[in-house]
């Protein structure tokens, strides 16, 4: 089942690498995003090599790439600069292991409704993104949405780079039910352009990667809606324990949810 991926954690590697065989499931790296392991490169070694080490095929895999405080939009080139550095250490990270997609956020300033601002952010990323694609001719890209209050401008970047084959969008239903907006209106927005998709549950208040079916996320729509999609995204169960993992995956069979359906 190449559409379902899980996020390994080093500590317990046996059971995900057992799970990953079970189920055909990629792996999507989360280790690489904090800063404190970006700066030690001895630790960034010791993880890579860890994980190099299981022999498995990394070509489905996937790496979410850091997040916290990134702006490369900014128009501060000290931000800039340091926002750049980040990206392609993560860019670095996942090309040098052979993963085929790396994940970034929006980022933006929600609720800032000064126009000039977000057409600056659509234009900026769109500029930005082309050469980093240019830059890494063998790496996809997808861009996810963060704490957008609408799908708005994810939209408008993702029209503007839609010709570009190594683009795409990452879908979190978990972030666009606490959004504001309307889940059917994500839905609408992201039906052409996800290509990956992040799934947990929360209360419709806060991002608590809560385990699927814990919620109050209709997953009988999100099926529908996946089944509807011309080219089917690839999942991801974005959850913190193994725990709550399994927990997902027998709600999602239970129900006959998609990756299941």
């Amino acid at each position: 089942m190449r559409e379902l991926s899980c996020i390994p954690k080093i500590e317990e590697l046996e059971q995900f690498l057992a799970f990953s065989a079970q189920y055909d499931a990629a792996f999507e790296y989360n280790d690489f995003f904090l800063p404190q392991i970006l700066d030690d490169p001895i630790a960034t070694e010791r993880i890579i090599q860890t994980y190099q080490n299981t022999g498995r095929d990394f070509s489905k895999d996937t790496l979410h790439g850091a997040f916290l405080d990134i702006c490369v939009n900014s128009q501060d080139p000290m931000i800039y600069r340091a926002s750049d550095y980040r990206v392609r250490q993560c860019m670095d990270i996942a090309q040098r292991m052979g993963l085929r997609a790396v994940i970034f956020h929006t980022n933006y300033i929600a609720n800032f409704p000064l126009r000039s601002y977000q057409m600056g952010w659509v234009e900026r990323n769109e500029e930005y993104w082309n050469q980093l694609l240019e830059d890494y001719p063998s790496m996809t890209v997808y861009i996810e949405n963060m704490f957008d209050e609408s799908p708005r401008l994810l939209t408008e970047l993702a029209m503007r780079l839609r010709d570009h084959p190594r683009f795409g969008v990452c879908y979190d239903i978990a972030h666009a039910r606490i959004s504001g907006c309307p889940i059917e209106n994500w839905y609408e927005e992201m039906r052409p352009l996800a290509k990956h998709i992040h799934i947990n549950d929360n209360d419709g208040l806060e991002d608590l990667h809560m385990a699927v079916g814990a919620g109050t996320i209709c997953w009988q729509q999100f099926s529908q809606w996946c089944q509807s999609l011309t080219q089917p995204p690839t999942i991801l169960i974005e959850v913190r324990s193994w725990q709550e993992l399994i927990s997902s995956v027998n709600f999602l069979q239970k129900q006959h949810i998609y990756p299941f359906s």
